[in-house]
């Protein structure tokens, strides 16, 4: 018997070897066809309110998930209430419901290690629910209360707009993200809502009567699509779902907008950044097809082809070949319910970055003119259909996908026809597709770097747009995004008598016009307390300003100094840690507060460029303080509340990147001919954030031109 079984291994053996020897290369390799199957579909229950529920019985692990997908999006909102889709999916889960504080649900379902969360994008919102399945029914009501009556407390929409106004304010830090965000605008155009983007305008203006109005307009039953996979019976978890939400009454149904959005004329599109070394380039078309179009399965081949990872055309030629790029990427866009995009992006040094548009072009015309090979087409079908078997392999996700179908009005069995329609596209069909979709001479080209570095001026392959990517301030007028139309500036507002003499007596108090003017640069060292997320953190802070556009800071912290330098030349901070480039819309942020600096307003009261308004009064402690709005160039605006017997400046208010500033001026003591505050508190959005007692002031120091330049590495 040992003899027997040791000739089967070496027979087995021997015919392993044989096979593998007579494969010479790894396309030789042959892999049999996918094989069709089925899947188990959830459960479809209507009832009489519209309500649509899908339950998956999945009792691999005792856990229950649910999710309500709901129409309405961000596409709903109008263009003056940019952003409020995410403020609302922000404060909808912190804000709780009527009985319960978001807090409060925190600690509820942390202690059963249960979650429920809320979401919303550009045309849905959701309600999710994670839980054990001995916890369902503790769980099950908060979801449901959360969905039909969620509370909104104020302080959760203040939060939320705070991080809001953050994430505006450091939006063109990445040009991963600039990229992505202004060929939308170029394909869609800038007043479409698939390419809106918020503002501190439209962020301030939002209220809680604008979210809860949001949610009763759209949160119905027959607008929602609710789903349940996990450890249950379908028929006790379809019994439970009645009994929830069987009594809720139908609202008004949610209908698409229509479409809306001038996409940008074919051409070239520049976005100035003098702080990268690589160049970022987006190419862009309107027009996409459907999900539902006969072409779609044509197109996910030709994708693939285009972009299918390292065997793809665009990084085998950009790449591997040309070697001009560390990733490149993209392709034609199909939407559920509406049309999207072209879009191809790539990054490349500086100095490649016309050879690397002309290669992105050219791969781009290719679709149309170089043919597609039964190669190309049959590793592209392999991929498709091997990655396509990962949609589907779990209960969870097959659910996902029919609610996913059922909410776009999709048919039941969409997913079942993928397979041979992938199966079924020939070399032609993609050709056809390509044809018809693809079109190189409509092309926008955005290109994001510094043209000085460029290989040669991007205005050699044609004319070129430049794009501002300026984020405006609070009480700006919201720029028109759309690159080829020019927004006329609103009038400025006129002064008030009142404000000006006001003002005046401001100028007397702080030491005279002669002695306002004689300024030309100013040295102050201040004690400061700044709060930081790791606790209140002291340190001596000196500001040069040389006026009217350059500002040196020095912080001597804990962890060294840090000194930061802005001009309109440089803009730059070094540390410990050496040198580096401050972003261009920091450098644009503080040269505009340099125009609205106390000494440089004080000294403009009479110059245009400058109007000053009374805007009523308030009370600081024991004063009435009047209150003057002051307007300055570019958008710059800030409030001062002024003791109207002393001229005073008792506050100062303006809206930041963080949210709302409020500035408290303690003690005036003379420094020289000028009087200048000596304490100071900053409070944002409520909240102390840092407060400092100066220790010196010196008007006009002698300043060496050195310090304003940034260190050699």
């Amino acid at each position: 018997m040992k003899t027997l079984k040791h000739l089967t291994i070496a027979a087995a053996t021997m015919l392993s070897l044989g096979a593998t020897a007579q494969v010479t290369d790894y396309r030789q390799i042959q892999t049999p066809p996918l094989r069709t199957f089925t899947v188990a579909q959830p459960k479809r229950i209507v009832l009489a309110n519209g309500l649509v529920i899908f339950l998956q019985e999945d009792h691999e692990l005792p856990l229950i998930r649910g999710s309500a997908q709901i129409h309405g999006g961000g596409r709903d909102v109008p263009a003056s209430k940019a952003g409020l889709i995410g403020v609302l999916q922000s404060s909808w889960r912190t804000g709780g419901t009527q009985s319960k504080t978001g807090d409060e649900l925190d600690d509820f379902l942390e202690a059963r290690a249960a979650r429920i969360e809320t979401g919303a994008d550009v045309d849905s919102m959701s309600v999710s629910m994670n839980v054990l399945k001995g916890d369902f029914d503790a769980v099950f009501p908060l979801f449901v209360d959360l969905m039909k009556n969620p509370a909104f407390r104020q302080e959760k929409i203040d939060l939320a707009k705070t991080q809001a106004r953050s994430g505006i304010s450091r939006r063109n830090d990445d040009p991963l993200t600039i990229t992505p965000r202004e060929a939308a605008k170029l394909g869609y155009g800038a007043d479409s809502p698939y390419a809106r983007q918020s503002e501190y305008a439209t962020i301030a203006s939002i209220t809680r009567d604008d979210l809860v109005a949001f949610h009763n307009r759209f949160v119905h039953p027959n607008n929602t699509i609710i789903g349940f996979v996990g450890d249950f019976d379908s028929a006790a978890m379809e019994k439970k779902l009645r009994d929830a939400f069987g009594s809720w009454k139908k609202g008004e149904q949610a209908v698409k907008p229509a479409a809306t959005g001038t996409p940008a004329k074919p051409g070239y599109y520049l976005i100035t950044k003098d702080d990268v070394t690589q160049s970022n380039i987006g190419v862009v078309s309107p027009g996409g097809p459907m999900r539902n179009d006969p072409d779609y399965y044509a197109i996910v081949v030709m994708n693939e082809i285009l972009s299918g990872g390292f065997s793809g055309r665009l990084m085998n030629n950009i790449r591997s070949k040309a070697g001009l790029a560390y990733g490149v990427g993209g392709g034609l866009g199909a939407g559920w319910d509406h049309p999207t995009l072209f879009n191809v992006a790539m990054g490349t040094k500086s100095g490649t970055t016309i050879e690397a548009v002309n290669l992105l072009r050219q791969e781009v015309s290719d679709l149309r003119t170089k043919p597609f090979t039964d190669q190309e087409l049959k590793q592209a079908k392999d991929t498709i259909l091997n990655g396509y078997v990962f949609t589907m392999d779990s209960k969870a996700k097959i659910l996902n996908q029919r609610m996913l179908l059922d909410f776009y009005g999709y048919p039941a069995d969409y997913w079942q026809k993928y397979q041979k329609g992938i199966e079924s596209v020939s070399a032609a069909d993609v050709a056809r597709a390509a044809n018809k979709w693809i079109h190189p001479d409509q092309l926008a080209v955005l290109v994001i770097g510094n043209p000085k570095d460029f290989d040669k001026p991007l205005a050699s392959l044609g004319s070129v747009t430049p794009i501002d990517i300026t984020i405006p301030e609070p009480g700006d007028k919201p720029k028109n995004a759309a690159p080829t139309v020019t927004t006329t500036p609103s009038a400025p507002a006129t002064n008030s008598a009142d404000a000006i003499a006001l003002l005046k007596k401001t100028q007397q108090f702080v030491g005279g016009k002669a002695a306002l003017d004689s300024v030309k640069s100013m040295r102050q060292v201040a004690d400061v307390t700044m709060k930081t997320p790791q606790g209140d953190m002291q340190m001596e802070m000196e500001t040069t300003t040389r006026y009217p556009d350059a500002q040196r800071r020095v912080m001597k912290t804990p962890m060294g100094d840090i000194t930061m330098v802005v001009t309109p030349a440089a803009a730059f901070q070094a540390g410990p840690m050496g040198a580096r480039d401050l972003p261009a819309s920091q450098r644009d942020t503080t040269l505009k507060g340099l125009k609205m600096d106390l000494l440089t307003v004080l000294r403009n009261v009479d110059q245009p460029g400058y109007t000053f308004e009374s805007s009523g009064t308030e009370k600081v402690g024991d004063i009435n303080a009047q209150v003057i709005t002051v307007n300055g160039p570019d958008g710059g605006m800030v409030k001062w509340d002024v003791d109207p017997a002393t001229g005073r400046i008792l506050r100062s208010t303006r809206s930041g990147a963080s949210g709302t500033e409020v500035t408290e001026y303690g003690d005036w003591k003379p420094f020289g001919a000028l009087t200048l505050p000596t304490s100071f508190t900053i409070m944002v959005n409520g909240e102390k954030n840092a407060s400092g007692s100066m220790k010196s002031a010196e008007v006009n120091p002698a300043i060496d031109a050195a310090a304003f330049e940034k260190p050699k590495q």
